[in-house]
């Protein structure tokens, strides 16, 4: 008899996010920074997370939490109950465990659908973010995400909060495939060739390596689309350029190691978010299936129960 694979709700994926990027926000910033740092400057992760905290104020590690947080609330709502979602019909269409390729395949749609949706707040939140260290007279100041929404809408327009969205697709399907997919073949090979059990161990191990593999393919399109979001329409002349002109631009100026600018803050970032992300959305479908059994244990003591009283009347 086949095993039904179980379903779990649709948000579980975006919560997790939520749990960690309230944990990771500092180091988040710390690669915004680094990012958007034009030039050759050599400053490391450490130092300019102390500079931010010494020059600004240490509760600015935070600053653009919210953004942050609606940010994980809509992308990673899509591309992870997406992802989930494709994969149980490619699953229950086949009747058997879905492929590499079709894993890929179902990544990209989710990881396509969820860049787009979290587009407005990965704007608000990498402003928010860059703004400390733009002149005082260039700042934006939003007071949280939602001001930032109506702000960049009456004053630029609804298009300036999908600027960089072809971009962010890109980075959102190469992050999805990379982090979701690795995660997935890692928990299966482990599983397989190693004396590891699931539990989280498991989880711990396939989301370190996960992240890594995520960290690395994504940083060239996640430092383009972190410049052409933290552009504004009037103060920077490459809020003109395209992310392929800006591209272009970083390579002739900068040479190739930009686009790997801030990769340290980067993976140690994304490293302890994909291990917090994955590990809650196991404790999450665990706790869900335990709520699930519970429930179908009372439902079943009380049927037995309603039987039996019935059967006694009988007699």
């Amino acid at each position: 008899m086949a095993t039904v694979k179980k379903s779990y709700p649709f948000y579980f994926g975006g919560t997790a996010s939520c749990v960690a990027a309230m944990v990771v926000h500092p180091f988040d910033l710390t690669k915004v920074r680094l990012q958007t740092t034009k030039g050759n400057a050599k400053l490391g992760m450490f130092s300019t997370m102390i500079k931010i905290a010494k020059n600004e104020g240490f509760f600015k590690l935070y600053a653009g939490l919210s953004a942050s947080i609606l940010r994980q609330a809509t992308y990673s709502t899509v591309r992870f109950g997406g992802y989930e979602k494709l994969k149980d019909f490619v699953t229950a269409t086949t009747h058997r465990k879905a492929s590499l390729g079709e894993l890929l395949i179902c990544s990209s749609i989710a990881g396509a659908l969820g860049g787009a949706c979290g587009n407005p707040g990965d704007v608000v939140n990498v402003r928010m973010q860059n703004d400390g260290q733009l002149p005082p007279q260039q700042r934006r100041n939003y007071k949280h995400a939602i001001d930032g929404i109506i702000r960049i809408s009456k004053e630029e327009g609804v298009s300036a909060l999908f600027r960089g969205i072809g971009p962010n697709i890109s980075r959102a399907i190469l992050v999805t495939s990379s982090q979701c997919v690795s995660y997935d073949m890692f928990k299966a090979i482990l599983l397989k060739h190693t004396p590891i059990e699931e539990g989280i161990s498991l989880h711990l191990l396939s989301s370190v390596l996960a992240g890594l593999v995520a960290t690395t393919v994504c940083s060239p399109v996640d430092v383009i689309k972190t410049r052409v979001m933290s552009a504004t329409n009037s103060a920077d002349p490459s809020s003109k350029l395209s992310a392929t002109a800006i591209m272009k631009q970083m390579f002739k100026t900068e040479g190739v190691a930009s686009f790997f600018k801030g990769w340290t803050p980067a993976f140690i970032r994304l490293g302890p978010q994909t291990i917090i992300t994955f590990v809650a959305l196991e404790r999450f479908k665990l706790w869900y299936d335990m709520f699930q059994d519970r429930k179908l244990n009372n439902n079943t003591t009380t049927t037995n129960t309603t039987s039996t009283k019935v059967a006694v009347q009988q007699i």
